[in-house]
């Protein structure tokens, strides 16, 4: 519970610093922007990436590098959902 909390707090801390999503959709038809950012650092990816750098070391460039990865690729999704939403509304 403690290593949890730990986590969230760090989360917490970190989502003003780590949150570059572009700004949402305004319309249906819009293109996406060339960079739609990364979402904030997460509890879950905060553990995993601690598990990484603590475990064995050769996997900490492959854990940042998912990391890097899923959040970029999670801010697109989302972005795209927004204009999906717009559409529907």
């Amino acid at each position: 519970m403690a290593a949890l909390a730990i986590c969230a707090v760090s989360a917490a801390a970190a989502r003003h610093r780590t949150d570059t999503q572009a700004p949402p959709p305004t319309r249906p038809g819009q293109q996406p922007p060339a960079d739609t950012g990364m979402i904030p650092l997460t509890v879950a990816e905060i553990k995993r990436l601690y598990n990484a750098a603590t475990m064995s070391p050769p996997s900490v460039l492959h854990a940042a590098h998912w990391s890097v990865w899923r959040r970029r690729h999670q801010a697109r999704a989302r972005w795209f959902h927004k204009r999906a939403r717009l559409a529907i509304a």
